[in-house]
């Protein structure tokens, strides 16, 4: 079974920020596909359904960004999941330009202490990525500053068309495989 997270923070609090386009494209993927995000379980929030006549659990993290890797865990050990096939995490960065994903199936945290904590909870950097990108931080901004704070109306625009690019990305993974993904949408 498919395990797509999306990371981001939970309460209303954090709601739409950078940091949350992993939250905002599960639930555009739970609207899209029918998916009611009506669980908890795993430290997350969680809904299970089909995308693409394939079996997927899709799951937002309750645990706070920094220790997205215990609920990563516990949805990979419960479900049977292979970690380096079956996983897909879709999150924030900040060297992407706002509008722009990147696939990537391994690789460092790359700085998003999210990252870092599933690799260190999965004891292993291989697994399926969608990073959303977010803009740089402005020199005279605190990075936390950035990435908790919210998109302009122009940039909010552009990150919903890289939200339904992502969705048509996790589709294509799960048609196809991360390779097809990549060359379409890298």
């Amino acid at each position: 079974m498919y395990i797509i997270v999306g990371l981001g923070n939970p309460t209303d609090k954090y709601a739409h920020t950078r940091h949350n386009v992993g939250f905002d494209t599960i639930d555009y993927i739970a609207d899209k596909y029918g998916i009611a995000m009506d669980f908890m379980k795993h430290k997350a929030i969680c809904g299970k359904g089909m995308i693409e006549g394939i079996k997927v659990i899709l799951a937002k993290p309750m645990t706070y960004m920094n220790l997205s890797g215990e609920s990563v865990r516990e949805l990979i050990d419960y479900y049977k999941s292979d970690s380096e096939d079956e996983l897909i995490i879709i999150y924030d960065d900040i060297s992407l330009d706002v509008g722009k994903i990147r696939i990537k199936r391994k690789g460092s945290a790359g700085g998003h202490n999210g990252i870092k904590n599933i690799i260190q909870h999965l004891g292993s950097d291989v697994f399926n990525r969608i990073k959303v990108g977010v803009g740089n931080k402005p020199k005279e901004w605190d990075l936390v500053d950035f990435v908790l704070g919210r998109f302009s109306d122009e940039d909010r625009v552009e990150v919903d068309k890289s939200i339904e690019e992502s969705c048509v990305a996790v589709a294509d993974i799960l048609r196809e495989d991360v390779g097809y993904a990549m060359n379409n949408h890298n």
